[in-house]
């Protein structure tokens, strides 16, 4: 038996990638992907992830997505030109694209956002961007024209998805990894908006948006034990904050909790107390394993 990165799609991180594939071709609404997802509140950007940001105000108007390019978008961040306001990847056609409306939208002075990189292998995340600018969402948040997956969106709203497509323009750089070509339209786009406000004597601030979330359970000590329901978890150690989070998903994707905590035993018991768990085994040694690797 061989271990299994990421029990997602289409990709090659994992053994039965392309069995899922051939079985979701068949079985379209049967899957379901995990991948991180949390909203923090007070903070920019809100949802927690593999990504660089360097927001200084209204002089870094671009945002970059290197979809599976995972150098890339380190190279970008530590080259850090200017006009650039955060810079990750987006490997997932669905959660991973939630994050990148999330954290887009909660920035007004995002105006831009270069879609550069591989696309990933059967997510198809990059045209998956580019058709949800295009043509949004359906009624059941299924993204119009996408060739993804499950280009599903569980965790926004459909307002966002609309603040989203009329926030941005989405530049399609597709396939492109070349530094020199991205960090020129990077330049190119931040003139425009220099520009832009040039041309206007007074500018009318961009009101401010709400997003979705859901509760946040704070960990306390050990009271009690109570082991019930099903679904599954992703733990995040936020090195920023000094704490260790975790998403508590059902499993069709759907963000249900977010518990926060700074070390693992009280988390551990919070769950259970909370009735959020039913494999005691597994999360005893998961979450041991995350507090000695936690900040």
């Amino acid at each position: 038996m061989e271990g299994i990165k990421y029990p997602c799609l289409g990709c090659d991180y994992c053994f039965p990638a392309v069995a899922m594939d051939i079985f979701n071709q068949s079985f379209q609404e049967t899957l379901s992907l995990s991948c991180n997802f949390e909203v923090m509140e007070n903070t920019w950007p809100p949802v927690p992830g593999e990504y660089f940001a360097f927001c200084d105000g209204s002089g870094c108007p671009v945002a970059v997505s290197t979809l599976s390019s995972v150098e890339l978008a380190e190279v970008l961040a530590n080259i850090k030109p200017k006009g650039l306001c955060i810079v990750g990847k987006t490997e997932t056609e669905n959660i991973g694209i939630d994050k990148v409306i999330k954290n887009i939208i909660t920035n007004p002075t995002i105006k831009f956002l270069i879609v550069a990189g591989k696309d990933s292998q059967g997510h198809q995340s990059g045209k998956t961007i580019l058709a949800l600018y295009e043509n949004g969402v359906d009624e059941k948040m299924k993204v119009i024209g996408s060739p993804g997956r499950r280009p599903i969106l569980k965790n926004v709203t459909i307002s966002e998805v609309e603040r989203f497509r009329k926030q941005v323009k989405v530049i399609d750089m597709i396939g492109c990894e070349d530094v020199d070509k991205i960090v020129d339209k990077i330049d190119e786009l931040s003139n425009e908006v220099i520009s832009s406000c040039r041309c206007k004597e007074t500018q009318e601030p961009t009101p401010g948006v709400l997003i979705s979330s859901v509760p946040k359970i704070i960990a306390t000590e050990p009271k009690g034990f109570k082991m019930d329901r099903a679904g599954y978890f992703v733990i995040i150690p936020s090195h920023q904050r000094k704490t260790i989070i975790v998403e508590h998903y059902s499993y069709d994707d759907k963000l249900l909790h977010v518990i926060e905590g700074k070390d693992a035993s009280s988390i551990y018991s919070t769950i259970i107390e909370n009735g959020l768990v039913t494999e005691l085994s597994h999360c005893a040694y998961y979450f041991k394993y995350i507090q000695d690797k936690a900040p």
